[in-house]
């Protein structure tokens, strides 16, 4: 740092202290973030261990029994469908937008998609609570039953139920919340791709559709990647939308049409109940695992990015 400010002018040197200090900042709250998450969930570590508490299904406030299983099932799941859901819409809308669609269509449809993000959180629950689950549970379940249902193994995912209040709702609500992000990253990442690499396809008689597999999404991978793990970051940490419509049930089940519980929504629903020292602990246990989660999916993510800038740049 000290060879860094080494022969620079008296506002070089504030302009790099500011900017630094602006830098370690987010470090600092980041950690202090970590450690008071560490600290209240203190009582919850030391009774139920750090790791067994992720595998324990046990949620009785009553007797003090708490495990983190059913919630963490609930989230992975309902994330993961959401973006199984999500990743080729938005990747079909930033393909339309920057390669098919005229330009009349481009900016309408862009503004569409920006707005469509900027929608409150509950205003998409109370659309899925009063909307989109009556009509999935009269409708579309049970039109998947019949599909599905007879199907050995797959049948499991179908069975149940068809309330509408469940997993595959909540996953379904996500996966609208999460478009615009994987759409407008992709069609950002898309309009970077060199017009001569496109024009040279075209030139040796290339389709637009191989234009669009074998130049345009090869050399915007990247920015499709970082636009799913965006999504999955606003997935993993959604939690009013996901509460109106999956119905707060703490068991594990392996039907898609049953009620379940994400750390959100349990952490919404329950921080105000918790009437003793061990029940806020566990809170805080779910919030540290939450927390841990994110992070790692972050991290995993970005160096997965930079060792493909690496290896594109060799």
């Amino acid at each position: 740092m000290t060879a860094l400010l080494k022969g620079r002018s008296p506002i070089d040197l504030v302009f790099a202290s500011m900017t630094a200090l602006a830098a370690f900042t987010v470090c600092l709250i980041m950690l202090g973030v970590f450690v008071s998450l560490v600290r209240e969930s203190s009582l919850s570590i030391n009774k139920f261990g750090a790791f067994s508490f992720m595998f324990s299904s046990d949620w009785d406030p009553v007797k003090e029994l708490f495990g983190a299983a059913a919630s963490i099932f609930g989230t992975a799941v309902t994330t993961a469908l959401a973006l199984f859901f999500a990743v080729p819409i938005g990747i079909g809308i930033a393909v339309f937008v920057t390669e098919i669609a005229p330009d009349s269509l481009k900016g309408t449809i862009g503004a569409a998609i920006e707005l469509l993000a900027a929608i409150p959180s509950i205003v998409y629950g109370m659309w899925g609570l009063f909307t989109l689950a009556p009509l999935m549970g009269k409708t579309v379940e049970p039109f998947m039953q019949k599909i599905f249902g007879g199907i050995p193994v797959v049948g499991h995912l179908f069975s149940g139920n068809t309330t509408g209040i469940d997993m595959f709702t909540s996953s379904v609500v996500l996966s609208i919340m999460v478009v615009p992000f994987i759409a407008s990253v992709s069609r950002d990442s898309f309009n970077q791709t060199p017009s001569i690499l496109k024009e040279s396809a075209y030139g040796v008689g290339a389709t637009r559709w191989e234009v669009i597999r074998d130049v345009v999404i090869p050399y915007s991978k990247r920015g499709v990647f970082g636009g799913a793990v965006l999504s999955l970051g606003r997935a993993l940490g959604e939690t009013m939308a996901v509460a109106f419509v999956l119905g707060n049930s703490k068991r594990i089940s392996l039907s898609l049409f049953d009620a379940a519980s994400t750390i959100t929504v349990t952490l919404a629903n329950e921080f105000t109940e918790a009437d003793t020292d061990m029940y806020l602990s566990a809170l805080y246990h779910l919030a540290l695992i939450l927390f841990t989660l994110s992070f790692i999916t972050l991290a995993v993510a970005k160096f997965f990015i930079n060792r493909k800038t690496e290896e594109h740049d060799r």
